[in-house]
């Protein structure tokens, strides 16, 4: 699958990573690729790096992997018209680290960062999806409890969820579990701020969360 992830962090490069493993053809998107390449050469060695709109362009699936504050502005600069009828993933969360830590959300309650990336791209298909995870346990997630943990994803879409389930499987997912709609990202946006604690009292972002009944 051609897939392009928005986003040079962390989150990114190692989606990228990941992907690229399990035979995908990975396109990684910057506002500008030779400043990105030139300030961390080694960082993006044997990575494709393209603007936001050229990588959203030709891809199959689109995956947000921003910070929360620059996530609506990645969107805008892709162009929401080449994202239409695309799977979108959104794994940004809107903390505010403006007070210092733990951070604050940026939005919650009455809306989400998940709902907005929606708003910004009508034609696109978005799915929050993990964004509940540190990095490298969204990639391999046998690395906590030889995976046997859950995660939560949500859209308005049931293809798309099914599409998302499908790629997340390919990585090891095996308990993902459907919050419904979209705005169940108010839900898994709001849990960043139990993980944040979680975190910092662990010293450690090899966690995550298993559901039982």
């Amino acid at each position: 699958m051609e897939i392009a992830i928005l986003g040079t962090g962390t989150v990114g490069r190692t989606l990228s990573e990941g992907l690229a493993r399990h035979g995908h053809r990975v396109t990684v998107g910057t506002r500008d690729p030779e400043a990105t390449r030139a300030r961390d050469e080694a960082a993006f060695e044997g990575v494709t790096l393209r603007t936001f709109a050229d990588a959203a362009a030709d891809a199959e699936l689109v995956i947000l992997a921003t910070s929360g504050q620059a996530a609506l502005g990645v969107i805008e600069a892709a162009g929401p018209s080449r994202l239409a009828g695309k799977v979108l993933i959104d794994v940004a969360n809107p903390l505010d680290f403006s007070n210092g830590f733990p951070p604050s959300l940026s939005v919650c309650n009455t809306t989400s960062l998940g709902e907005q990336v929606q708003a910004a791209a009508p034609e696109a298909k978005v799915v929050k999806a993990l964004n509940t995870v540190a990095a490298p346990v969204m990639i391999d997630p046998a690395s906590v409890a030889g995976g046997d943990h859950t995660l939560p994803i949500c859209g308005d879409d049931a293809e798309a969820k099914a599409t998302v389930t499908a790629l997340l499987a390919e990585l090891g997912w095996r308990d993902v579990l459907d919050l419904g709609p979209i705005s169940g990202a108010r839900a898994t946006e709001a849990y960043l701020l139990l993980w944040t604690r979680l975190y910092a009292a662990r010293q450690s972002a090899a966690f995550s969360i298993k559901v039982v009944s």
